[in-house]
């Protein structure tokens, strides 16, 4: 029988969500926690990977099981007493035999989230920008983003992705302020990126994020933006932002209501 985890995470402590031979990451640890409370050998499939340091609000995963889980809310609560203090699983939920996290998954949400005010709350989670972002021109460049298919400006190099089309749907830059709904983040004075896609490469979001913010600061114009788009070149594209301000926000499958 096939399962859906619904989890969340931060990325601080862990090396991206991929296990790997040499380092701790997401996979593995719930891997392992699931092993424990199945006294089964699980191994998981999840909706994507987020690099070293990258958090996500919402993640979903699949796996199998021979049997049923007979009681949900006894293991959720194992699960989160030994999955650790960085985890969070908030739903398990039974699907058909051929449903897939990832490739089921019909769209992906990141947000990006900066700050112009340094706070000792939030710097773990946010970029602080020292100096005044053009919005408007950020989110004028952002919109081209709506109109572009193929996204090896912002990919990273050497990467096993077969293919760099995505079709972005959203692209958009917000004000936050005490009144806001992302003001909850302890952001009282910041700007919070927001981009939608069937589907995302790897380093993608923050490579976006750091070319916008060089036209939010005056090196690059709108059109600049738009020629490095065209160049499909990553080298043309501006330096990838640091990881702790990105959270994969939102994953949406057609057999999912929230």
């Amino acid at each position: 029988m096939r399962y859906f985890l619904q989890l969340s995470y931060n990325g601080a402590n862990f090396h991206g969500w991929q296990s790997q031979p040499n380092a701790i990451g997401v996979q593995q640890r719930i891997e392992e926690t699931l092993s424990v409370v199945t006294r089964l050998p699980i191994s998981i499939v999840g909706a994507g990977r987020t690099d070293s340091g990258v958090h996500a609000r919402q993640m979903f995963a699949h796996f199998d099981l021979i049997e049923p889980i007979k009681d949900k809310e006894r293991f959720l609560i194992s699960m989160n007493r030994l999955v650790g203090k960085d985890i969070s699983i908030f739903d398990v939920i039974p699907v058909a035999d051929n449903a897939h996290a990832r490739f089921d998954a019909s769209e992906r949400s990141y947000k990006y989230f900066v700050t112009f005010e340094k706070s000792p709350f939030i710097h773990p989670y946010s970029w602080h920008s020292p100096s005044h972002l053009d919005v408007e021109k950020m989110n004028e460049a952002a919109s081209l983003l709506l109109s572009t298919d193929d996204f090896t400006s912002f990919a990273k190099l050497h990467s096993d992705a077969k293919t760099n089309i995505c079709d972005v749907r959203k692209a958009r830059w917000d004000k936050i302020d005490e009144e806001s709904v992302h003001g909850s983040l302890f952001i009282n004075n910041g700007i919070v990126f927001t981009i939608t896609a069937d589907r995302f490469l790897r380093n993608m979001v923050r490579a976006v994020v750091g070319t916008l913010v060089d036209v939010g600061r005056g090196k690059l114009s709108v059109e600049d933006f738009q020629n490095i788009v065209n160049k499909k070149n990553r080298c043309a594209a501006g330096t990838s932002m640091p990881p702790q301000a990105l959270f994969l926000w939102e994953v949406k499958y057609p057999y999912i209501h929230e």
